[in-house]
């Protein structure tokens, strides 16, 4: 099974500039990449994330719901 790409320009907590981090997603106004969330999510609870990454609680739960949002198959999406 092939896992489809996430459109992240679909997530309103991101944006992606040439100028920040090579055009990576980041989270709004940061220069935190969102991949930050999943590399550290199995070890780290999102308040420990918002800790120590800089990013707030709401900006991390809009990542996570857009993603898990994302990989619903596309009968059960509203």
């Amino acid at each position: 099974m092939v896992t489809p790409t996430l459109d992240w320009s679909q997530c309103p907590a991101v944006e992606s500039s040439p100028g920040k981090r090579s055009g990576a997603w980041v989270f709004k106004n940061t220069r935190m990449p969102v991949s930050t969330v999943f590399e550290n999510l199995q070890d780290m609870s999102v308040d420990e994330l918002v800790e120590e990454f800089g990013v707030t609680r709401e900006q991390v739960q809009a990542v996570l719901q857009f993603a898990a949002h994302s990989a619903e198959a596309p009968a059960h999406r509203r």
